[in-house]
């Protein structure tokens, strides 16, 4: 197969900008350099140095590049969004063209509140909010490619309003190819109910990108059961090692390899707060393993 393997900064638990718990960029690239990785993104934006210079000079000491950076600021349907989302893109977009990065991923905002799994906006978009996430989409498509060279990639996500099968087929059927593609999260796909080796099969010519993840069947069922927040799922260990989760990667290999995929593929064991040490931990043993089943 031609796929690159990359690890994304999910795998430490990087979820905002600046946050005392999470480790410091520094360390982080240290471990990916240590892991084996040549590929990262750059998470969201300014946890990673904004000033490009610095940035280069630190992905060239550690032969680190950088593949894609990512947006999930503010609900894609909501008007009054938008000042705060061209921001971001400029500012994701701008950094990513400093470091000839290929892809800008887009996520939508959670329709939850992470920390006590309360709602936030309605979970059903109506026809006018799908009209208006679609019209979004399409402009933020639109300058990452005219300002930045940069392809969108929509990632679905758990408690976003675009997380099941059903939603992802509209959004693709709704969307131009031309303008975006999509980024298949492997475990998020799983954890909204779907099978992503059979979707991946069929949709795999919008598919240029995808993160890499599992669930562990018992830890999911009571995530389930006592209606957890993804935040709390994944404090508990929903997403595990590749080796001992639900999904079929020998399957899902054959298949990348049956339909000639040429794209990034990106390890993303989503953790919060990990504990020191596990990330890096994670990324060594998910390396070998992707090596066992020769996807690498």
């Amino acid at each position: 197969m031609s796929i690159k393997i990359g690890i994304a900064p999910g795998t430490w638990g990087i979820r905002y900008p600046d946050h005392p718990a999470q480790v410091p960029w520094s360390q982080l690239l240290d471990e990916v350099a240590e892991a084996g990785y040549e590929w990262i993104e750059t998470g969201p934006y300014g946890y990673m140095p904004t000033d490009t210079s610095i940035f280069r000079a630190e992905l060239q000491k550690r032969d680190i590049k950088v593949i894609a950076t990512t947006v999930m600021l503010g609900h894609l349907e909501e008007p009054s969004a938008w000042p705060a989302l061209e921001k971001e893109v400029t500012g994701a977009g701008e950094l990513g063209a400093s470091v000839n990065a290929k892809f800008l991923i887009l996520i939508d905002d959670y329709y939850t509140n992470l920390f006590d799994g309360t709602p936030k906006p309605a979970k059903n978009l109506d026809h006018d909010a799908w009209k208006r996430v679609i019209d979004t989409t399409h402009r933020i498509a639109d300058i990452s490619r005219d300002h930045f060279n940069l392809q969108l990639v929509f990632h679905p996500h758990a408690e976003t309003h675009i997380e099941t099968e059903s939603q992802i087929e509209t959004f693709l059927q709704h969307t131009d190819p031309s303008r975006v593609g999509l980024c298949l999260d492997t475990g998020h796909h799983s954890y909204a109910g779907g099978d992503p080796v059979a979707f991946f099969r069929k949709h795999h010519n919008r598919v240029a990108y995808m993160h890499l993840k599992t669930l562990d069947s018992a830890v999911y069922d009571r995530a389930r059961a006592e209606h957890m927040s993804i935040k709390d799922a994944s404090e508990i260990g929903v997403f595990c090692d590749l080796d001992y989760g639900t999904i079929d990667f020998q399957c899902l290999g054959s298949i990348l390899n049956e339909v000639d995929f040429d794209g990034w593929v990106m390890v993303e064991q989503d953790t919060w707060d990990p504990p020191a040490g596990v990330p890096l931990a994670v990324a060594k043993r998910t390396g070998e393993y992707l090596k066992e089943v020769g996807w690498i």
